[in-house]
């Protein structure tokens, strides 16, 4: 993003690892990018970087143009057995935070797109969440809390899109499939196939690229494009087998 000239506001929990970014970022393509170390399963930081999003350009700080909702956790094992702390965790910042930020945002983004049409400018706003294949398997076993968090993504940023699209507000939901990440790491670790992987390169290109032509959904990878239309036409109930006989 700031290869294409963004300035950039930067959310994550290291303060250390966002100035060392920011840094990098302002010094390689002469942006400016503003830090905002958060935890956004916390409510005060939440409410920081919800205060951030609100801002209508009356101030010294630019209003935001494009939210990516980047963030997100998983914790595997069969549901009985995940800790509830795990539970809270991943409906608190996958499902929690997400919403809260697109909340934030959508309603200056809609009033800035109606001054932006009125004085003639085109420039694109929106947001990108980033929801997972996984929120499209009729069952996840051994992943049930995560599959279903992005479930909820996928059919709230499905919606926003209807309803911003008319307000010339572009939405967009993604749906990776395995990228090499921390959250990846076991299966790296286990020797799985380089095909399962899609690059991250990738994932953020066709991202944004999907983003701006006003796409709803974006399916990184000719893999995953092959899996999403399986997923679509392949019974539920045949899954369900298959799910049931893999999980034993």
């Amino acid at each position: 993003m700031a290869e294409r000239g963004y300035s950039l506001v930067l959310v994550a929990r290291s303060a250390d690892r966002l100035a060392a970014l920011a840094a990098e970022l302002t010094d390689r393509y002469g942006v400016p990018a503003q830090c905002l170390p958060a935890d956004l399963t916390d409510d005060k930081d939440l409410a920081t970087v919800e205060e951030r999003l609100r801002v209508t350009g009356d101030t010294a700080d630019a209003p935001i143009d494009l939210l990516v909702n980047n963030a997100g956790q998983a914790h595997g094992g069969d549901f009985a057995t995940i800790p509830v702390s795990a539970i809270e965790d991943t409906l608190a910042l996958n499902i929690r935070a997400l919403t809260r930020l697109a909340h934030a945002v959508l309603p200056v983004q809609i009033e800035r797109a109606r001054q932006l049409r009125e004085a003639g400018s085109s420039r694109p706003l929106g947001m990108i969440n980033v929801a997972s294949m996984a929120g499209l398997l009729p069952a996840a076993p051994g992943g049930a809390v995560y599959s279903a968090s992005k479930a909820y993504v996928l059919s709230l940023t499905d919606t926003l899109a209807v309803e911003a699209a008319r307000h010339g507000v572009r939405v967009t939901a993604v749906l990776p499939g395995y990228v090499r990440t921390d959250m990846t790491r076991s299966l790296q670790e286990k020797g799985a196939p380089d095909i399962a992987f899609v690059p991250r390169e990738r994932v953020v290109t066709d991202s944004l690229r999907g983003w701006a032509s006003g796409r709803t959904r974006v399916v990184p990878g000719a893999q995953y494009k092959a899996v999403n239309a399986l997923l679509h036409a392949l019974p539920p109930g045949l899954f369900h087998a298959v799910a049931k006989r893999t999980s034993a």
